[in-house]
């Protein structure tokens, strides 16, 4: 095949213009780099051209355009991915799907709204609240965030313990493959049981098999009085007894943890205060409903028993809604706060049975192989996934900072197999994560993943080098 870069003439560039319009076609580097990467620092961008396409109908051109000169597509969503999904290192076309950014429909009785790709998360989230009702997929980059890439790395959350990932709340799609055709599929139906959900396959898909343009999206009721609870908590062996005396008697909306690492670099920004007087290695965020005053007395109840327990060193019970986002902000604010350390980031989960043995092995080869290195853990350990994070020192170069980290990522994953894990619980796999997918899928998988890739897209224009090879 001849090179991306050497195919992108002056020609194609007139037919992308022609496509989209003059002013939705970009080749200057300011807007290469910009729409060219996501937030990993893995990979620089080096993508051809920026195209910001408003229909599906430009969408498929653009596809078509790139089938017939065999050029590349890498999907751009609100590029906050944590997996280099996103980034165009190979002279690609970049399509961005910033301009397809409508609320198209609205469904009352079937509590759904239809919504183009570059519908930001937090404009489905408002626009669900002016309805009355509640989008319960949520994240620190909620503010930034795309559905369409939502849902191409099936986003997880802070709420997945009990709304689950954005793959539960996507009723329907619609895609341009890599072949260059229009699918609707599901079309917003609770049920069809007409064969093979074909859109499933574009959940988590990682633009591999086409591009997502549209979704129809499931709301829910709103929740009603939200409490926090933060808890210090003085081991991991502590956290999941307290997840257990919760969870048995209260429906929680999240339970998250992070350590004092994790802590400190949050309270160092100055924009939050440290939650009560007490030091604590690990800290406990939950969250639950209590619009009835039993449940609260029921909270309280749990609190004194686990701090009889010795599961809980100290605590902290919401007063107000204020207190409410504050607190929320210990966890929200950690993934900004350690930006400036280019942390080496591991999102990685397993059954919840296993978190308490799958952790203490992990912690033991993070304390022999980076001894020198600050870690920071945090995570969503409700639903058995881990953020381990590793922080490179100031006098390491990022590059040698990075080969050190991929050197014990094995005994990591190596775990994560004996545990029956994911390497990528939430972030997605891209090309960060692409040398080991192995780990978790086997080679017979593996096969059937790039078989049906090359049924969608059989000329492997779409988001190549992601996912796998």
């Amino acid at each position: 095949m001849t090179s991306v870069q050497a195919t992108l003439n002056d020609e194609i560039l007139t037919q992308l213009r022609q496509i989209v319009g003059n002013d939705r076609v970009k080749t200057d580097s300011d807007s290469l780099q910009h729409w060219g990467k996501d937030y990993t620092k893995h990979f620089e961008p080096n993508p051809s051209v920026i195209v910001f396409p408003s229909s599906t109908e430009q969408v498929q051109a653009i596809v078509q355009l790139a089938n017939q000169h065999h050029i590349v597509i890498t999907p751009s969503g609100g590029r906050t991915g944590l997996s280099a999904g996103a980034v165009a290192s190979q002279g690609e076309i970049v399509v961005s799907m910033d301009k397809m950014n409508q609320i198209l429909d609205f469904y009352p009785a079937d509590r759904m709204v239809r919504v183009q790709a570059g519908v930001i998360t937090e404009q489905l989230q408002n626009y669900a609240t002016e309805q009355g009702l509640y989008y319960p997929v949520d994240f620190a980059s909620a503010g930034s965030s795309q559905i369409g890439g939502n849902i191409g790395t099936n986003a997880g959350g802070i709420k997945v313990i009990k709304y689950g990932m954005t793959r539960n709340w996507v009723l329907g799609l619609t895609v341009v493959t890599g072949k260059g055709d229009i699918l609707h599929l599901n079309k917003g139906m609770i049920k069809n049981a007409t064969g093979y959900a074909l859109q499933h396959l574009f959940i988590g898909g990682e633009g591999t098999l086409g591009l997502i343009t549209e979704a129809e999206i499931k709301l829910d009721r709103q929740p009603k009085d939200l409490q926090v609870m933060v808890l210090g908590v003085p081991n991991f062996e502590a956290v999941m007894p307290i997840l257990h005396a919760f969870q048995n008697q209260i429906d929680l909306t999240a339970f998250e943890f992070f350590d004092a690492v994790a802590m400190q670099k949050v309270l160092d920004h100055g924009h939050v205060q440290r939650p009560f007087a007490t030091d604590c290695p690990l800290y406990v965020l939950l969250e639950f409903e209590a619009p009835y005053e039993p449940i609260m007395d029921n909270a309280i109840a749990l609190f004194e028993h686990c701090m009889e327990q010795g599961w809980v060193l100290d605590g902290v019970l919401s007063q107000s809604l204020e207190q409410v986002q504050n607190l929320w902000r210990l966890r929200e604010d950690i993934s900004e706060s350690i930006v400036p350390y280019i942390p080496y980031k591991n999102d990685i989960s397993v059954l919840i049975t296993h978190v308490p043995a799958f952790i203490a092995d992990i912690e033991k080869i993070v304390a022999d192989n980076y001894p020198d290195f600050e870690i920071c853990w945090f995570g969503h350990i409700g639903d058995g996934n881990l953020h381990l994070n590793i922080l490179k020192p100031a006098d390491l170069s990022k590059d040698d900072f990075f080969a050190k980290c991929q050197i014990v990522n094995k005994y990591v994953f190596d775990t994560v197999k004996q545990y029956n894990g994911s390497i990528s619980a939430e972030h997605g796999v891209g090309m960060t994560k692409k040398p080991y997918l192995d780990y978790t899928r086997t080679p017979t998988e593996i096969e059937y993943m790039k078989a049906l890739k090359a049924v969608f897209d059989p000329n492997g224009i779409m988001n190549k080098g992601k996912l796998f090879d």
